[in-house]
């Protein structure tokens, strides 16, 4: 009989946003986090008690979780909220208006009519703007309601549930007093105050196993020594070398500790910081009592091409391997990227009962493709963020699939499959297969370009150098609690968050923030010291930056004629052509989509021209892959779709949508071509379209009719249609 292991992996995370120097948090996402996904996580699973699942808590936030708990740091966030609303100052209306609308619009505001109210009176955007005018149309009681909702909100369906005046406050919707704000407070500091407990009990009913990460969240490979990057990425500019492989030592046994202390129990696993790994961490793990760590599947599949050995998904994945010299090796567990991606990014997109379903699609073919008898499969992922994305946080689909998996929905006459913590499935099934060669690199494109060689992220590595320089020649003449308190703002600064953030990778909103916290834990270093701060940590490393909308389209320049044989016929085919950026939007959760490498788009003046170009460096795509082009009109909505598969037809479909709601075919057309491109055109008399009409383009693209990416990203690409003087306005100066 085959016997499948499903393995969730939950990692939640928080950089350290406390500044214990000044006693205070600037940032409030652990609070209002555990509030939601932290509560939500432990109480959907107690309704299932058969269901089993591994969470990754990072000591960083576990230490903020207890300091938000105890009251020992001051909270800005908290602390505007708590302010009587009548007692406001113009600046702290300001701050309000611009910051208390931190949630996910759609989830979290939207569904709340007096929240959505206060969002529609102050608008959309209001970066730049005069806050305190725009805060002076707020009336006393709109910032009253705006203080209580933006916690309120905030609360996920395990707190509703638990503490059912939360719902009665969200019906009010508004006109809330000052005691019903100190109400919502209040129950929002039980829920901290329960995170840990909660948690603990799963655990020690033998229902969760709870692991680490080192405890500053480090990418600990560029702590060990930033000159690995170039055995991934040979190409990247670096910073001058740092090399501190005791920091690295210190913050595996200090996370190791104080988890131990936390829960009660000691981990065994780890789940290194952005899956990052490299050989000269694995003697580490065991010295500290670690006997397992899990990354992603691109490093299995480098390290096994490095040692010659053809990489087979179906085959190599779906088990634990050995690594590290003998008698200081691990075992490694390889997360499945694409059910942890669609959890992330594909399945708040469409319904609870078809997201479960899918994850179910999915499973069984794993099971049935694997050709071991045991199978071991690792869904590991972000256990907070998704969540906001998800109407009702997730609950009904996360039931669910909890549901099916203990109910035996993935059983049959010759499969067993169960959920496992990890620890119990590799126990279960021990790994037989050894890596020789691990690559070094994370889960994101398996090299650390997100956290080294831009020129923002290389200042920020100079600077830790720098300062942790002068703090070893310096350290053993401290008073042992300065040495240690001054150690320990550097071991924060070391922490992969700020990292994230520098760079032209992400954005969000808050980097200026994020930038002052690093240099100010940098700053606490020196200054715990007794030493004076160089003042390059009084300078800004973020440079200004915005990539607004406008610029993830590019406008046809120029009319096309480009033969529609799926091919580069030449470099001037396409000259001329608009395009449609595919990176991921910036955000704090990082994708690989793997899709399209390069769209783009033109006319010439009876038809509308598309290109895409397929990711040839991606994994083979099912063939349920399709494309979705949604065309609108003032007056008309059009779909028009296809295969993407290579072997898919050449053929499109083109329908409208009518008055009805129900969609009317025009016809399959066969001008489109799959090549190494796909090219298609379109006559624009079947759009009904004439010069000078506004057309609006998306393009999705479905897996088993789940969308799992569109571009461009948030809103349509919107141009007008080209009339005979198209080429000679776009000369006028």
């Amino acid at each position: 009989m085959k016997t499948a292991h499903i393995c969730f992996l939950w990692h939640m995370h928080q950089p350290y946003y406390t500044d214990p120097v000044a006693g205070s948090a600037s940032m409030p996402w652990v609070r209002l986090h555990a509030t939601k996904a932290y509560y939500d996580m432990a109480y959907g699973l107690e309704k299932f008690p058969s269901v089993k699942a591994t969470f990754n808590f990072t000591p960083s936030l576990l230490r903020q979780l207890q300091e938000i708990g105890s009251g020992t740091v001051r909270d800005l966030f908290l602390e505007h909220a708590q302010r009587p609303a009548a007692d406001l100052r113009p600046e702290e209306k300001a701050f309000l208006v611009r910051h208390f609308f931190s949630a996910n619009w759609a989830t979290m505001v939207r569904p709340y009519p007096r929240y959505h109210e206060l969002l529609v009176k102050r608008g959309a955007d209001v970066y730049g703007r005069d806050l305190e005018r725009v805060a002076r149309q707020f009336s006393t009681q709109d910032l009253l309601d705006l203080q209580t909702w933006h916690n309120l909100a905030w609360f996920g369906y395990g707190t509703v549930s638990r503490y059912p005046r939360l719902a009665v406050l969200r019906a009010k919707n508004r006109g809330f007093t000052e005691e019903d704000k100190q109400e919502v407070l209040a129950l929002q500091l039980v829920a901290v105050r329960e995170i840990v407990p909660l948690y603990r009990r799963l655990m020690e009913r033998e229902q969760i196993e709870l692991t680490t990460t080192p405890f500053f969240h480090p990418i600990l490979p560029l702590i060990i020594d930033t000159d690995f990057t170039r055995r991934a990425r040979p190409d990247l500019p670096l910073p001058s070398r740092f090399h501190a492989p005791e920091d690295a030592e210190t913050q595996l046994q200090r996370a190791v500790e104080f988890h131990t202390a936390t829960f009660g129990r000691a981990p065994v696993g780890l789940w290194p910081s952005e899956g990052s790994v490299c050989p000269e961490l694995i003697p580490m793990l065991p010295k500290v009592g670690l006997r397992w760590l899990a990354t992603d599947e691109g490093i299995l599949a480098r390290s096994l091409d490095a040692a010659q050995q053809p990489w087979q998904r179906h085959r190599d994945l779906y088990q634990p391997y050995r690594v590290g010299p003998e008698g200081q090796d691990v075992t490694m567990l390889f997360r499945d990227r694409e059910i942890s991606d669609a959890f992330g990014f594909v399945y708040h997109k469409t319904t609870p009962d078809m997201a479960a379903e899918d994850v179910l699609r999915r499973l069984r073919k794993i099971i049935y493709d694997t050709p071991q008898d045991q199978v071991t499969i690792a869904i590991v992922l972000d256990g907070e963020n998704p969540w906001e994305h998800y109407h009702e946080g997730g609950e009904q689909f996360l039931s669910l699939l909890y549901k099916a998996c203990s109910t035996g929905a993935l059983d049959h006459d010759a499969v067993r499959a169960t959920t496992a913590t990890i620890s119990d499935a590799l126990e279960a099934a021990p790994a037989t297969r050894r890596i020789s060669h691990l690559h070094s690199g994370s889960w994101i494109n398996q090299d650390y370009k997100i956290w080294i060689g831009h020129q923002e992220d290389n200042r920020g590595w100079d600077l830790i150098s720098h300062t942790r320089s002068r703090l070893s020649e310096i350290s053993a003449t401290l008073p042992p609690d300065r040495a240690q308190a001054a150690w320990d703002e550097l071991y924060a600064a070391e922490g992969s968050d700020w990292f994230w953030w520098y760079g032209d990778d992400f954005d969000s909103g808050y980097n200026d923030e994020f930038d002052r916290l690093f240099r100010t834990h940098l700053l606490n270093v020196w200054t715990i010291a007794g030493l004076t701060p160089p003042d390059l940590l009084n300078q800004p490393i973020c440079s200004p930056r915005g990539m607004p909308e406008a610029d993830l389209v590019t406008a046809p320049l120029a009319l096309l004629s480009p033969s529609i044989d799926g091919l580069v016929t030449n470099f001037f085919e396409w000259r001329g052509a608009g395009r449609i950026k595919t990176q991921p939007p910036l955000g704090a959760m990082w994708k690989a989509e793997g899709v399209l490498t390069d769209i783009q788009f033109g006319w010439s003046l009876d038809q509308l021209y598309l290109r895409l170009d397929p990711d040839e460096q991606s994994q083979p795509r099912p063939a349920g892959l399709t494309v979705e082009l949604q065309l609108q009109t003032p007056e008309h909505l059009y779909h028009l779709s296809f295969s993407l598969a290579p072997s898919g037809p050449d053929q499109f479909l083109l329908s409208q949508k009518l008055a009805s709601g129900s969609w009317q075919e025009i016809g399959p057309y066969q001008s489109i071509c799959h090549g190494n491109i796909v090219e298609l055109a379109v006559p624009f008399k079947d759009l009904q379209l004439t010069p000078g009409q506004e057309l609006r383009m998306t393009i999705l693209v479905l897996e088993y009719r789940l969308e799992i990416v569109r571009y461009p990203h948030h809103k349509p690409a919107t141009f007008l249609v080209p009339g005979p003087e198209f080429e000679a306005n776009l000369w006028r100066v």
